[in-house]
């Protein structure tokens, strides 16, 4: 995964020029629409904290973890800000704020909401979502916007997009992944619904397996669906089906073993694909001692 990094907003936007900072207020203002609904590099010296953010602790640990995921993924979703002449507010995202600075970050990726551009934002985002070129992560974060910025319920962003309400939610959910799972969807190397599979799951470990295993064993989304389901529970038939979906590893040695000894052999595997058994059948007493003959 480690060749992949793919952030939203790194390379995507261009450092706002002086003149822009200076005149570009209002969303009647010349040059605008380079603003609305669009991602832009944000020098973290021009940003500055709204003084009446209700949250005023910040983890010092998490922030730490957060500026080192920043740095080897680059910040997955941009941060909101309000902008004041030359200065900007921040609306959204002072813990992304913060950890860039500690990440050593000199810019951030960020969206840039202007007075009265409400309506504009609002046009702009809804025919973002139309276009085809759009991963899952960016839809989901088009969505997020609508819903938080833009304070659309539900119910109403459902009947502006034609969407049922169930695919607005899933779609968002997929914002709950860990950036490396988040990239690995932008990238194409997993698909949306391989995500809705591992974010079923409640644990970080075990979405974290899941994904590994989605990775090394080529799943597609109905194995990867079994598998959350044998996670969530071992002992379940979820379970014994995707036991009995070995690797080709596993294949392998099955029939190895079973060629060497002549018997049928069955070789069950965990849902993680990390521990197993080996299950040899014989029909008599000279089969048993024949098997026991191969393996003393």
């Amino acid at each position: 995964m480690k060749d992949k990094k793919r952030a939203m907003g790194r390379g995507l936007g261009a450092i706002l020029s002086a003149e822009s900072k200076a005149t570009v207020n209002s969303a009647t203002d010349e040059g605008a629409d380079k603003f609305v609904g669009n991602i832009v590099e944000v020098a973290l010296e021009d940003i500055y904290p709204n003084p009446t953010q209700p949250r005023t602790y910040f983890d010092e640990k998490a922030l730490e973890e957060l500026a080192q995921s920043i740095k080897n993924l680059g910040i997955i979703q941009p941060i909101t800000l309000r902008k004041d002449g030359e200065k900007f507010e921040i609306i959204s995202g002072e813990r992304r704020y913060r950890a860039s600075k500690i990440a050593g970050l000199a810019t951030v990726p960020a969206y840039i909401r202007l007075v009265n551009d409400q309506e504009l934002l609002e046009m702009a985002l809804v025919e973002n979502i139309q276009r085809e070129d759009l991963d899952a992560i960016e839809i989901a974060l088009t969505y997020h916007r609508l819903l938080e910025e833009i304070g659309l319920t539900q119910e109403n962003l459902s009947q502006r997009i034609g969407k049922d309400r169930s695919t607005i939610t899933n779609s968002i959910r997929l914002l709950r992944l860990n950036p490396d799972i988040q990239n690995a969807i932008r990238s194409g190397e997993i698909s949306a619904g391989h995500g809705r599979a591992i974010i079923s799951l409640e644990s970080e470990e075990d979405q974290q397996v899941l994904f590994d295993l989605i990775i090394k064993e080529k799943l597609n989304v109905r194995q990867a669906e079994q598998a959350a389901a044998a996670l969530k529970n071992p002992k379940s038939q979820a379970a014994k089906k995707v036991n009995a979906e070995l690797s080709n590893n596993y294949k392998r040695a099955q029939k190895t073993i079973a060629d060497i000894l002549d018997v049928k052999v069955e070789i069950k595997a965990s849902g993680n694909g990390k521990k197993g058994k080996i299950v040899l059948d014989f029909k008599n007493e000279e089969e048993l001692e024949y098997i026991l003959s191969h393996i003393k």
